[in-house]
């Protein structure tokens, strides 16, 4: 993947789009390439793949670079039960605000869907940055083996009501 060069100060230009079935393969890529599931966590996204009826699906949306479509994060929202399911900032792009724009974005598409809250089942090293952007940890989920070997933070978006 090219690495995301900018002007000192500057940042690229994104759009939130809801994402395509063309989009399938460069989310399957993200998550499978992302820094953040190496060494023990490695197993959890091994062989995962994000495809096009998983798309079609759900409520699946992608920060893209304006000037060339590259991806540069993506979210997934499931309406019942709510529920942040994949969010996946790429690695070259983490520190450029792409997350807190993706939450940001979510927390609007959740209001206007009529949900109050959503849950958010955190990869463990993620969860302060879930924690920063406003959720509350409501509990723990339980290790899964042989793909989730170790517990995971449960947290919880309140989402304020649609304008």
């Amino acid at each position: 993947m090219t690495p995301i060069i900018t002007r000192p100060g500057r940042r690229p230009a994104v759009a939130v789009r809801r994402a395509t079935a063309r989009d399938a393969k460069r989310l399957t890529r993200l998550v499978r390439g992302s820094r953040a599931y190496e060494g023990p966590y490695a197993p959890m996204v091994d062989g995962y793949r994000v495809g096009p009826d998983y798309i079609e699906a759900h409520r699946v949306f992608v920060a893209v670079d304006e000037a060339d479509d590259r991806v540069l994060g993506f979210y997934s929202l499931i309406l019942s039960p709510p529920e942040l399911d994949l969010m996946f900032v790429a690695d070259q792009a983490q520190g450029l605000g792409i997350g807190r724009l993706l939450v940001a974005h979510m927390r609007g598409e959740a209001g206007a869907a009529g949900l109050d809250r959503v849950r958010v089942v955190s990869h463990p090293p993620a969860e302060g940055f879930y924690r920063s952007m406003g959720a509350h940890r409501t509990g723990t989920v339980a290790a899964r083996p042989p793909a989730v070997a170790w517990d995971r933070p449960e947290l919880e978006f309140a989402v304020p009501p649609a304008a």
